[in-house]
């Protein structure tokens, strides 16, 4: 198992928002994770589609991972999201991590997540602060 496998079950196992949303974790190494869930019926909004917070939290989790891997402990310090088409019930959604830039205290990264048509449902940027602290595994 690499250093980011393991640092990534450090982090998902004690995270109860991220198993309770499904996250299936297809692959993983420093600076770029691939993620998945499936749409449940609680995740809806109102208006039937998927609340935004779904979007937001699949790529956050990426984000929090991706930057993590490294084994320098990394947090959020900006983050955005476009919704750019409507996520339904039983959609099956991806993240594709780009690794903007990295320094030895910032990491930018862009994540694009997509439906099971290979649709870009959404467009997250997220910036993080690398506290130095290297992660004990």
């Amino acid at each position: 198992m690499s250093k980011a496998s393991k640092i990534i079950d450090k982090m998902f196992l004690n995270d109860p928002f991220s198993l309770w949303l499904g996250i299936k974790r297809i692959e993983e190494k420093e600076g770029a994770v691939v993620l998945e869930l499936t749409v449940r019926e609680e995740m809806l909004n109102g208006f039937g589609i998927a609340h935004g917070g779904i979007t937001y939290s699949l790529a956050d989790s990426a984000l929090a991972f991706s930057a993590n891997g490294y084994g320098i402990q990394s947090v959020s310090i900006e983050t955005s999201i476009s919704h750019t088409k409507p996520v339904k019930l039983g959609d099956v959604l991806r993240t594709k991590v780009t690794e903007e830039s990295l320094t030895s205290k910032i990491g930018i990264y862009t994540i694009h997540i997509y439906n099971q048509e290979n649709i870009n449902v959404a467009l997250f940027k997220g910036i993080v602060f690398r506290t130095g602290k290297e992660w004990e595994v």
